[in-house]
């Protein structure tokens, strides 16, 4: 084996990028955070930060989710998140066009994280205010922005929540992962609004009643009722043991 010599290659830095989306009310929100340094000085941007020397790619994620949200991720092998404090996490794509980030050749690893509706972000690190918006806003063309509070991403941030995006309206079709976006318990009501919000359309009740309470292991009565929505008493339900949903539940078309 020819010896290997580490200065004859570039230097480059690697970060992890966080999607982290939540519903909130109708809407599918994405936490960003303004930038309170250069490069992209008072852009909004999505959380995230540089991998440490001692950590791997998963750690330095779970990592700056705690320090982001203060959330902690839940085992991947376990099929659903710790109650009251946990966040589905996964490994979204990476991103290594060497003109992204102007201060040096910078490859980002970027993670998808869901929970339930979260509380208004603290900022930290370099970041000067946080805020929960509506992708809708964020992905919004620029023809079509109104003010500074939805002006551009930063770096090449928009193409990395577009596709988080996708990522979750993509699974929660054939797996139980809109059920991340959920308390531990809640009613059927309650996870079509996940779907509606999700995918940006509105579903029919009855027939998503009949779809979830019908597909194996999706579902399990958790013993109790809630009027926290509203009108009658619903039913309480937990996400049941069933990681992929046969049938699935399929996006209709817009």
């Amino acid at each position: 084996m020819s010896p290997y010599d580490p200065s004859a290659f570039p230097p480059f830095a690697v970060t992890v990028d966080l999607v982290v989306l939540t519903v909130r009310g109708p809407a599918l929100c994405a936490l960003v955070v303004r930038r309170g340094e250069p490069p992209f000085q008072g852009r909004w941007a999505l959380p995230g930060g540089f991998v440490r020397a001692d950590e791997d790619l998963s750690a330095a994620a779970a990592r700056e989710l705690v320090e982001e949200t203060g959330l902690c991720a839940h085992d991947p092998a376990a099929p659903l998140p710790a109650a009251g404090n946990g966040a589905h996490l996964e490994q979204l794509a990476t991103y290594g066009d060497p003109e992204r980030d102007p201060r040096m050749r910078v490859v980002s690893v970027a993670h998808l994280a869901l929970a339930p509706d979260l509380p208004a972000p603290r900022a930290g690190g370099d970041a000067n205010s946080a805020r929960w918006a509506p992708v809708e806003e964020l992905l919004r063309p620029d023809a079509e922005r109104e003010d500074e509070q939805s002006g551009p991403l930063a770096f090449d941030h928009a193409r990395i929540l577009a596709d988080g995006v996708e990522r979750a309206r993509s699974k929660i079709e054939y797996s139980s992962l809109a059920t991340a976006f959920c308390p531990p318990e809640f009613t059927v009501g309650e996870l079509r609004r996940v779907y509606e919000a999700v995918w940006g359309v509105a579903l029919d009740p009855r027939n998503f009643h009949r779809k979830v309470t019908g597909t194996p292991g999706f579902l399990v009565p958790a013993g109790g009722t809630t009027t926290r929505q509203g009108g009658r008493p619903a039913q309480l339900f937990r996400a049941g043991g069933a990681t992929l949903l046969n049938p699935p539940m399929l996006r209709p078309e817009v």
